[in-house]
């Protein structure tokens, strides 16, 4: 990081979870570009190294490491593996996430919960915890946890989903207390309506879409690169006093 540039990343190592396509891909794909060593995480190791491809085609550094969060020997894992190679951990950012069903909340099959809660509150917990850790051991870090406006306004038919990304805001302010005296940070990134293979129920859906973007005063859907900058000025020293934020990009969503 320069004097001139808070946004430069330099020799900092970096994990992005789902970070094989959509909001995850351009965010690992953008830290590398300001200097970032990523570490591409998702559960399929192919579509992982395609991420890496590209972004050391465009002479970033990068590697791959397959890891799927909702299970705890897998976390474990890959924080062994970037261990032991980088020793040290600057920058995570939580983004997998799952939503397996849109339904009535009456409706919500238990072993649909269950995934849904392992994934996005257990997951994103320790994910965090062990990079917490990792952080502190060489003076501090970021934590970057993409949320959703869901976690503030519940999705319709979409209750688990929105009550773990409720949760995900909430444990990203209780890590931002108590983890402030190592050093660590930790904000919330809360994304709006935003095209990407997770959302295409949505996106693809003309009635639905006509709906949602009623409530939305920029009148579009995002693309997936206008999270990235969020997610940068979040793990940058850009915001070094910024911590248990709650940053909406959403096209003025939940403005109204």
């Amino acid at each position: 990081m320069t004097a001139s540039n808070p946004f430069d990343l330099t020799g900092k190592v970096a994990i992005v979870t789902g970070a094989s396509r959509g909001i995850g891909e351009e965010i690992a794909k953008l830290l590398a570009a300001q200097g970032a060593h990523v570490v591409v995480s998702s559960r399929k190791q192919a579509d992982c190294q395609a991420v890496v491809d590209a972004i050391t085609a465009d002479g970033g550094s990068a590697e791959a490491v397959a890891c799927h969060i909702g299970e705890m020997e897998q976390i474990a894992s890959l924080y062994e593996q970037v261990e032991n190679k980088h020793g040290r951990l600057d920058i995570l950012v939580n983004n997998a996430a799952t939503n397996p069903f849109f339904g009535h909340i009456l409706d919500t099959d238990p072993s649909v919960f269950q995934k849904t809660v392992d994934v996005n509150i257990r997951g994103y917990f320790y994910m965090s915890t062990h990079g917490a850790r990792l952080m502190a051991k060489n003076g501090g870090g970021s934590i970057v946890n993409v949320a959703s406006v869901n976690g503030v306004v519940p999705g319709f038919q979409q209750a688990i989903y929105s009550i773990t990304k409720a949760a995900v805001i909430s444990m990203t302010k209780a890590f931002a207390v108590e983890c402030a005296e190592q050093g660590v940070r930790c904000n919330a990134l809360l994304p709006g309506l935003t095209d990407t293979k997770f959302a295409s129920v949505l996106v693809n859906t003309p009635a639905i879409l006509r709906q949602a973007l009623a409530h939305v005063p920029m009148r579009r859907v995002a693309q997936p690169s206008e999270m990235a900058g969020a997610a940068l000025y979040l793990a940058s020293n850009a915001a070094s006093y910024t911590t248990g934020a709650v940053l909406n990009v959403d096209g003025g969503y939940l403005s109204v």
